[in-house]
């Protein structure tokens, strides 16, 4: 399976470069999202039976939980090449034909945060994703033309984390759409155990488990603090993870027992402190840490839902009395509490 990036060219760097060697390659070495692999091996067996491009494939989802794997992973068992590019990359139309103009027949091409796209480049995508047709107008006004160029049927494999950002005309043109889910703490510790192997770093079972349940259920969250703690052991100790090297190093990295790291605290305690607890808008609690509202509702806030840590209401965002708990803050507004039932 070849991979070539037509957007970009540079040099990876080494945490890049590691990122690919940690990859897996096949369904079968993927672990996790049972559900989406089953069907995925379904669909692409049953395109290489009819001997037919895959159709096209949808993948969303919080950052870091293997929607990139998963596209180099149906390339990779179609047994074509994948060619990968993002949303905000691509400006004008002549870009989206440069791009589709090099695909081969049953080639992959991943699209990674989707939702980023123009919309009218979203509307030349159309023809080429349903009919393997593009139509283009060249020219400028006045001295236009409308060019038609068909092309080989491919594979368009869509990433995103904000799926409902997605027009519903290009959302409909995907035969496959697959949420991938936050892992179980046994899954990320066959992850963390896995990459160990793949680096070729020993690694004790209890320390594989303390990074599983510092990893808020992500995989990319889980090998990225598997390289430091590792980096950790070979400066303190003779390069095997143990459990007080572990530990040691995700405290001086200020990742606490449930993953949270300081940017999750100062969210939490700004809205606790600032906010009298919630609610509060979006943008103020944006304004308050320094964050864009982007960066929170794709990266810190899914995790915080999900853990039970923050609310939201039609008034904005509230903390739960876990969070004031896990902070050792008392809930001083009842008053608060009782609002925040009202509008939930």
């Amino acid at each position: 399976m070849k991979e070539e990036n037509i957007v970009k060219n540079y040099e990876l760097t080494d945490d890049e470069k590691l990122d690919n060697t940690i990859r897996p390659e096949t369904i079968e070495e993927y672990i996790g999202q049972k559900d989406v692999k089953e069907n995925i091996k379904v669909f692409v067996k049953a395109a290489k039976m009819r001997e037919e491009a895959l159709d096209h494939v949808l993948l969303y989802g919080p950052p870091g939980l293997g929607k990139t794997t998963l596209a180099f992973i149906i390339a990779h068992e179609m047994g074509t090449s994948i060619k990968t590019a993002s949303g905000p990359s691509i400006e004008k139309s002549g870009d989206l034909a440069a791009i589709l103009s090099t695909l081969e027949p049953g080639d992959v091409l991943f699209i990674d945060e989707i939702h980023r796209m123009p919309r009218y480049i979203e509307e030349i995508l159309y023809p080429a994703m349903e009919d393997f047709s593009l139509d283009i107008i060249v020219g400028s006004e006045g001295n236009s033309r409308n060019i038609k160029i068909d092309l080989p049927p491919f594979t368009l494999v869509g990433a995103t984390t904000r799926a409902g950002d997605l027009s519903s005309p290009l959302r409909d043109r995907f035969g496959i759409i697959h949420k991938l889910q936050y892992y179980t703490e046994e899954e990320l510790t066959d992850i963390v155990k896995r990459t160990a192997r793949v680096l070729d770093v020993e690694i004790d079972d209890d320390a594989a488990v303390e990074l599983a349940k510092r990893s808020r259920g992500t995989p990319r969250i889980a090998n990225r603090l598997f390289k430091r703690v590792r980096d950790f052991a070979m400066v303190q100790g003779d390069g095997t993870v143990t459990l007080e090297i572990t530990e040691e190093a995700l405290n001086k990295l200020k990742v606490d027992k449930m993953g949270l790291d300081n940017t999750d605290r100062e969210l939490l305690l700004s809205i606790i402190e600032k906010f009298n607890g919630g609610p509060v808008g979006i943008d103020a609690l944006s304004s308050s840490i320094g964050e864009e509202v982007t960066t929170i509702e794709d990266v810190y806030e899914p995790y915080l839902l999900q853990e039970g840590l923050l609310k939201r209401t039609s008034r904005g965002r509230v903390v739960t009395d876990k969070a004031y708990e896990m902070l050792g803050i008392p809930v001083k507004n009842e008053k608060n509490k009782q609002t925040t039932l009202d509008f939930e």
